[in-house]
């Protein structure tokens, strides 16, 4: 999952910081991700994808 969101950050030129102000979930959580601490709830990996304007499946594939 944290490939997918990555890809998303280098396409649009934005960074984990400015996705964590503007969608609220705080910046320790996409690296609990990252490291694999911790795999994102749905409703967090809802939020990315409207963020994003992609469908939540994108993250699962």
């Amino acid at each position: 999952m944290y490939e997918k969101f990555e890809e998303l950050l280098e396409e649009r030129q934005t960074t984990a910081y400015r996705v964590s102000r503007d969608t609220g979930i705080a910046s320790s959580t996409f690296s609990d991700w990252k490291s694999g601490r911790s795999k994102p709830k749905t409703e967090k990996l809802k939020r990315i994808a409207d963020y994003f304007g992609v469908p939540i499946e994108y993250f699962l594939e």
